[in-house]
């Protein structure tokens, strides 16, 4: 089964083309970080203009790479939830369009199933039951699967995301958007040890990172010893290079620990696991996959997806839905295919 799969919830417009969930028969990105980076986040109006550009072009590279027409696929499956509204807007009424026009089946795909198959698109099987950590610019998840498109939500964060910390630790140490590999990037020359940061106390499998953030901002205007007033744009300008290095790699250090901590809280609740998977932008971040690794590999199967297809990709979007289509969901409607920019996986 050849599967057409669109992505453009956010700044990557995307269009894969895979075959029976795995094998990638193409798979073309368009980015929009240079644009984004220069006002030090994605602006939602620019991200949807950049995607009117860029979407039918990149459904064409993707046909032409694979070297096949609209008439030899099997399915289109478009990201409709959960995302930026512009954004979800221009992938879904192309992937609707093609569906009408060429009478092909059509399914909408949940962003976060998306990134939890990216595990798939290597050849990889992960054994079932399996715990599934989504962690990126907008989510942080734990999720428990029994079966192929099969969700449920054991732990999420209270406030904010995992990867949208990353980019606000950044932005106070005077690093380029997107945080994640700017920190990783720093950190490298950094000491983990030299700053002391706190590990929120949340009940059960939740998480909680605004605390983290706050204490981050706290730690450079002690250090700096300039009063707790002085703005965060403003910090920059008084650090030096070991100090940002030494921040962002105590910083990073501490997230690994707090999603360590969690994970294995949730092996403990959840013994029957056999597998974690991990998914979503911040699991291209190396640290955290040697330390996790390292943590889960004698007790359960560890998977990480490709770092390409860690972040947005049409890939895992087809990858999703063959498997949602191999568990017996039907095709959809695409005349009355609705977007969601909030969504709770189910």
């Amino acid at each position: 089964m050849k599967i057409l799969g669109i992505e453009s919830s956010c700044d990557e417009t995307a269009a894969a083309i895979v075959e029976n969930g795995s094998r990638i028969l193409s798979n073309v990105v368009v980015s929009q970080i240079d644009i984004h980076s220069a006002y030090g986040g994605v602006i939602p109006e620019i991200a949807a203009r950049s995607h009117i550009e860029a979407i039918m072009p990149v459904i064409n590279q993707s046909l032409s790479d694979a070297r096949l027409t609209v008439t030899d696929l099997d399915a289109i499956a478009v990201t409709h939830t959960p995302g930026l509204v512009g954004s979800l807007l221009v992938g879904t009424l192309a992937a609707r369009t093609i569906a009408i026009l060429n009478n092909i089946p059509f399914y909408p795909t949940h962003h976060l199933k998306s990134h939890i198959y990216a595990n798939w698109l290597s050849g990889n099987e992960p054994e079932f039951p399996l715990l599934a950590m989504v962690i990126s610019g907008g989510h942080t998840q734990i999720i428990y699967m029994e079966r192929h498109d099969d969700f449920h939500i054991i732990g999420t964060t209270r406030d904010d995301a995992i990867g949208e910390v990353f980019d606000k630790v950044a932005k106070i140490l005077g690093l380029p958007y997107p945080g994640g590999p700017s920190i990783a990037r720093a950190a490298l020359n950094g000491n983990p040890n030299k700053y002391q940061l706190p590990i929120p106390q949340v009940d059960g499998l939740d998480f909680s990172f605004s605390g983290l953030k706050t204490a981050v901002l706290r730690a450079v205007q002690k250090d700096l010893g300039l009063p707790i007033t002085t703005p965060s744009h403003e910090l920059k300008a008084h650090l030096n290079a070991q100090q940002i290095a030494d921040f962002a790699a105590s910083f990073q250090a501490t997230v690994v620990k707090i999603t360590t901590l969690k994970l294995k809280a949730a092996a403990r609740q959840y013994p029957a696991a056999k597998s974690i998977v991990f998914a979503g932008g911040v699991s291209a971040n190396q640290l955290l996959r040697e330390k996790l690794t390292q943590s889960f590999h004698h007790t359960h199967q560890v998977f990480f997806p490709e770092p390409k297809f860690s972040t947005d990709n049409g890939a895992m979007v087809a990858s999703a839905a063959y498997y949602s289509i191999e568990s017996g969901e039907k095709a959809s409607d695409p005349y009355s295919l609705d977007i969601s920019p909030r969504s709770i996986i189910s």
